[in-house]
């Protein structure tokens, strides 16, 4: 990525300089399990739908200002009305109007760290202090407690279920608490809820506190990461606050298409989330069981792997089996970490197996 020089870093807002560049360290592979992606793509019935909807996109006008038919899809999906739902340019989007909306030098976050870093880039980009609320260090379990009290001076808290990179769940009861105590927003990111238990999502807590938000997305489930859409669910004066900082038609007609399709065939994707989510103990057990490695039980599509020289063993799945998978080993908290996607029977083999050569050499 190309380096920005001293003139113009001197000309930048002193927050944007001061941040290093997002960078999810792709690199083409013959097996990527890097990105929790689910891989085995879209259902051919259904991406034959999608393209049929792309195809009939007009081209020469802008796109539905707020998704509204997409909107309404949503909304019957979940049982909210229209006005409970705002869809962005992927989650992301949404998590920077967040901050936009109510972060700022006035504001403040409360997180429970390790998790998704971009809510410390997006706080920082907009200046917002950050209270960062250790998890347990051997469990990733997170003090619910101590998040509870910081959340009273607090005008945001994200929290993650199931949590990115550790897999955990985030207690409902702990959410509940945290509307309770914080005088600002409560957002629960469900990016991977599909792949949760049942009965698990901060949903049903909508009805009843009116500064929650739950964050969902197209992108990991639903095949659709290369369209970029994500949704939120949240009371009505949450999402006219989203509105009031969005960026007109960020969600191209393209992407509204694509979503509309999967939205409405939902359930054709539910084979592939069950075969996800029968997969993931197996392999957890079968790289828990090679040498030195702890791999954490998870509720997402992915699994958090501790493994001896673990930046090492990242390269040499990277540079000699041409598999890709996330490292994490230098972040606080995740040191000698690696997140590893549950895909297909194939990949998971692959992955274990070359796992086990480079851990016994």
């Amino acid at each position: 990525m190309a380096q920005i020089d001293a003139r113009l870093r001197a000309a930048m807002r002193p927050s944007a300089a001061a941040l290093e560049p997002y960078d999810p360290h792709f690199t083409p592979v013959e097996v990527n399990l890097s990105a929790n992606e689910n891989t085995y793509g879209m259902p051919q019935a259904v991406h034959d739908k999608v393209v049929e909807a792309l195809a009939a996109v007009a081209t020469n006008r802008y796109p539905r200002a707020m998704s509204d038919d997409l909107r309404r899809a949503i909304a019957d999906w979940h049982g909210v009305d229209p006005s409970q739902v705002i869809v962005g340019n992927g989650g992301d989007e949404l998590l920077f109007n967040l901050f936009l909306a109510f972060g700022g030098s006035m504001g403040r976050l409360v997180e429970a760290t390790p998790d998704f870093s971009v809510y410390r880039l997006y706080a920082e980009l907009v200046e917002t202090p950050v209270v960062s609320v250790p998890r347990d260090p051997v469990t990733f379990s997170p003090n619910v407690e101590a998040l509870v009290e910081a959340a009273r001076m607090a005008t945001l808290v994200v929290v993650t279920s199931p949590n990115n990179p550790t897999g955990d769940l985030f207690p409902l009861d702990g959410v509940r608490a945290l509307c309770e105590a914080c005088p600002g927003v409560v957002l629960v990111d469900e990016a991977y809820a599909e792949f949760a238990d049942p009965g698990t999502s901060a949903e049903p807590l909508l009805a009843t506190c009116p500064n929650l938000a739950v964050l969902h997305t197209f992108s990991k489930a639903f095949s659709l990461a290369a369209g970029r859409v994500g949704y939120v669910l949240a009371d009505p004066s949450v999402v006219g606050a989203l509105s009031a900082v969005r960026q007109p038609y960020s969600v191209n007609s393209f992407s509204q298409a694509a979503a509309l399709v999967a939205a409405k065939n939902r359930e054709a994707f539910v084979p592939t989330i069950e075969a996800i989510r029968r997969d993931r103990e197996p392999l957890r057990q079968r790289l828990a069981a090679l040498p030195g490695v702890t791999a954490w039980p998870s509720q997402a599509n992915f699994l958090c792997v501790r493994v001896p020289d673990a930046h090492r063993a990242w390269e040499r799945l990277r540079d000699e089996h041409s598999i890709l998978v996330r490292d994490f080993s230098s972040t606080p908290g995740l040191e000698g970490c690696l997140r590893i996607t549950v895909g297909r029977p194939e990949e998971n083999d692959r992955v274990v197996e070359a796992l086990a050569r480079i851990l016994q050499a």
